[in-house]
This record gives structure tokens, sequence and C-alpha cells, in this order.
């Protein structure tokens, strides 16, 4: 069990109660508001739900081969990034986004923060129609994009709808829907791993409701990511006035926040005091809906991604779970995704994965196989699962080193000591530089890792089951710097880096 001092960090400065202090305006990346890169303009492309149709899918990596550097980028939140831009192609990517109707309104495209279970409906959960994560995405998007206040939202502020599993609940999100009443008691099991489980008893804990409704939770209940303490909030609603409470919640923050002063982006920023909870229940109030004040359980039950491989649906069909290695596809892996049949659907997941569903079941392990070869993650064994990366140089100007160039050289090293000490001759078959190693044993409740080439640690994973993720953050002086929970474990560089991150992934750690 071990505990040190924090790593170095480049927090954003702070008022005397500890909520930021913003002199700026929010310039997160857009599908429209291009960033300037060191490898040409950025693009994030907000996916409500994760949601995109084969055609959609189709487009963006036409998009990303035409305009862009040939890759799609995962982001944290289930997002597109594409890289690579030219500075004068901002007019014709709009063009072929609103023609794809991946743009239902600009003045919001930044807005749409919207991440949803990736499962629901198709690992034998019973989705009641009221109470719908997909339906409930649909409805808040339709009601953001309609909503003139909501233009003021940040482009971090985050809404969550969960089915009742809790994955979603590890996330921070400022606002979080948590549908009630909608899990099968006995649920159909696919290659459900450690991290992915969601357990027959469903995140409402002891509040158990029968009727189709919904917890509308507001903040976060750690209150290691709040200005002041925890700040959680949350009140029961009808599952059909879901959305429309969520929308509430967020129009009533940037009230709040703006009478509070200005710097707060997100919940959690809010000063001491704030009492956005009171002013939430007057919102709902004032439009008619019913909501009840109501006392959830300390600590939220959190039920990890996905893992990669099958999943059996309800309906006899099959769904595939796969990964894009440190974050990133090409185009032709994307478009490999959408070659196999199934629904016609693509759900992009806030865990750098994407779940394939609607698979004939004689046909699912083909199309696994064929995405093996091509180098995505379809199995926990990989030793790539799990992993993440900044961009890095050469990319982006602020790192300190070619990040994602180490994590490879990391995950490699270590494949070849799993390899070696099981026995197994590593399958290192990819299309690019990180293999999907099969025939070997995954690491059982190894932490996720995020590798980050400076103090910002863009692109960190929010959370998880389990105490978090492993950070491994460059220095100037040519090393990293490894810790979890905000604990500096080590520093490591050359040959030890592997074997340092291997050992942080599995090491007890108090907070």
């Amino acid at each position: 069990m071990l505990a040190a001092m924090p790593p170095t960090t480049s927090p954003t400065p702070a008022n005397g109660d500890g909520a930021p202090v913003r002199d700026r305006a929010d310039a997160c990346p857009g599908a429209l508001r291009l960033h300037p890169a060191d490898d040409g303009r950025l693009a994030r492309l907000r996916l409500p739900a994760g949601i995109l149709t084969y055609r959609q899918a189709r487009l963006l990596a036409t998009v990303a081969e035409r305009l862009g550097d040939g890759h799609l980028d995962i982001t944290s939140r289930g997002n597109i990034q594409l890289r690579g831009l030219g500075e004068s192609c901002g007019a014709e990517l709009a063009d072929l986004l609103h023609g794809a109707g991946l743009l239902p309104s600009e003045a919001h495209e930044r807005v749409r923060n919207i991440v949803a279970s990736p499962l629901a409906g198709l690992d034998g959960t019973v989705q009641r129609p009221g109470a719908d994560v997909q339906v409930w995405a649909r409805r808040l998007d339709e009601l953001l994009c309609a909503s003139a206040a909501a233009t003021a939202l940040s482009g971090r502020f985050l809404f969550a709808l969960d089915d009742g599993g809790g994955d979603m609940a590890g996330l921070g999100a400022d606002v979080m829907l948590l549908a009630q009443g909608t899990r099968d008691a006995q649920r159909t099991q696919g290659t459900q791993g450690t991290q992915g489980d969601r357990g027959t008893q469903d995140a409402r804990g002891a509040q158990g409701a029968d009727a189709d409704t919904a917890v509308l939770y507001i903040g976060t209940n750690r209150p290691e990511r709040t200005a002041s303490g925890p700040l959680f909030t949350a009140f029961q609603v009808a599952a059909a006035d879901a959305p429309k409470a969520a929308l509430i919640a967020a129009e009533t923050f940037l009230t709040v926040a703006a009478a509070t002063g200005p710097g707060a982006w997100r919940v959690r920023e809010l000063p001491p005091g704030h009492g956005l909870g009171e002013a939430v229940a007057a919102g709902l109030a004032e439009a008619g809906i019913a909501a009840e004040p109501t006392s959830p359980p300390p600590d939220l039950p959190e039920a990890g991604p996905p893992p990669p491989g099958p999943v059996t649906a309800g309906d006899g069909t099959t769904a595939l779970s796969v990964y894009a290695p440190l974050g990133r596809l090409t185009a032709g892996q994307w478009r490999l995704l959408t070659t196999g049949g199934g629904s016609g659907e693509l759900r992009v997941t806030p865990w750098r994965g994407v779940i394939v569903p609607g698979l004939d079941p004689a046909g699912a392990d083909v199309s696994l196989d064929r995405l093996r070869a091509a180098g995505l993650i379809t199995t926990a064994a990989a030793p790539s699962y799990g992993v993440s990366a900044c961009t890095g140089r050469p990319g982006c100007a602020k790192a300190l080193t070619d990040v994602r160039s180490d994590a490879a050289a990391a995950i490699r090293a270590m494949a070849a000591t799993r390899a070696a000490a099981t026995g197994a001759v590593p399958d290192t078959t990819t299309t690019g530089s990180v293999p999907d190693t099969t025939g070997t044993d995954a690491v059982p409740g190894a932490r996720p890792v995020h590798w980050s080439g400076c103090a910002r640690r863009c692109g960190r994973p929010a959370g998880g089951p389990g105490g978090g993720h492993v950070d491994v953050v460059a220095t100037a002086d040519d090393s990293y710097e490894i810790s979890v929970r905000g604990r500096l474990l080590t520093t490591a560089a050359g040959p030890e880096l592997a074997a340092a991150v291997a050992t942080a992934r599995t090491t007890t750690v108090t907070r």
C-alpha cells in the first residue's frame, strides 16, 4: 500500500472559496470551431449517446481521408476528433456534416455532450419505453438544440444517461439521469469481464422503484472533484419528464453560475453556498414537473466499461464490443465496423470503444476475427486494452515527447513479458504499432492507464471502478511520473518504464 506526494499539476487559478477564476471564454474545439495544432486544424464532433448510422460513419471516414490525416480519434466522451485538417477546409467540413445530419444546430454543436449506457437494451436489460436511455438521448438533444439559453453552456458540461447498470456513474457528469424500474433481474450475460460486470441489482440501490421513474443527479458524489466538497443533489422524476428535467438543471446551472461570479464551467466548480439544488427544485416546479428530493446511497455503485468481445442481446442477435488502440483508428479500420451486417448503427463509447449491435450470431465471430486482424482490440487479454494516450508530439506543441510512441513501446514490452511468463506466443497482427495480443491472460482488476505528454493530461478518463486510472505523465527530463489517485508512485524512463506502469495498474493506493 503506497502513498506519496502528488505529482506536478497545472491547475486553473482559484479564488478564496476554491472556485475557478477565468478571464477567457471556453475554447473547447468543435466541428465548426477548429482548433489550431502543430499537425493542422482539429475538429471535435459531438455524438449524443455515441450514435452513428453506417452512412454517417462512412462519411466520417471519407472526411478523415479527404480533409484530415486519415485517422479518427475517439474521445473520453464518446465523441470523434479529426486531426490534420487544412486551414481552409472549415466550410467544406460543415457542408459534409450538415448533409449527413450531424449538425442539427450550429449554435449548439459544442454543447451536445451526452453520453449514455452503450449496452442499453443489448445485454439482456429490459428497457421500458418510458425509460429507454436512447429515447432520452434523442429527446434531450432536441431540447438542447431548441434552447437559446443552452448555447451558453461550456463545451465541457456533460450529461450522462444511465440505464440502471451504473456504467455512467463514474464519468463525473454535471447532470445524470439514472433509469429506475427498467432492469430485468434475470439478465442475459455476454462476455462480461471484471470491469464490465453490471450485476442483477441495478444502481438505484435501496430506493427500488417499480414504476418508470428516473433519478436526476446534479453534480458529483466525488468530493475530490469539487471546489467546495461534495456537490450532490438528487430528485426522483417520472421517466417521461427526465429529459426536460435534465435541461432545466443545466439552464438553472447557468443562472446560478452567473450569479456567483465568472469562472464556473462545471457544476463541481461552483463556490460554496451556491444554492443550485434549491434553484433546480424551483425550476422543476415551475415547469410542472413533479420532483421528489431523494437521498441516494453515499457511494453510488459504479460499473466499468463493456469489455471487448461478443454480447448476446435479448432478441437473440449479437453485439460486438471493440476498442480503438490508444483511442485512434484509421479510416479503413473505421469503415470495417460497418461491413459486417448488423442493425445499421454504431454506438461510440466514452471508453474509446465502439459497439456494433444487431449482428447475426453465426457471422459475429467472423466479423470479430476480421476486426482483430485489422488491429482493433477484441479481447480483454490484449495488453493495449484499457490504455489511452493524448496526442503528444508532433501534433501538440505543449507535449514534451512523442507520448503515443512511448505508450506503444511499453505495450509491446508488456506483451512480450506476459507471453514469456505464460509460454504463449503473442499474435501481434496489427495495422499499426499496437498489437492486439491474444493467447495471454488479462490482469484481473488492472486499472486503466492514460499517457499524457504534459501536466495538462488532456483526454484522461474520468473515474472508474476500483480506484480510478494510472496517470503516466511526461516530464521535462525525459522521464514519466506514474501516479494513481493523485499520488505519485514512482518516476521511470527507458527499459524500466513498462514494468513500472504494469506494477501501478495493480498497486493498492490509499486516498
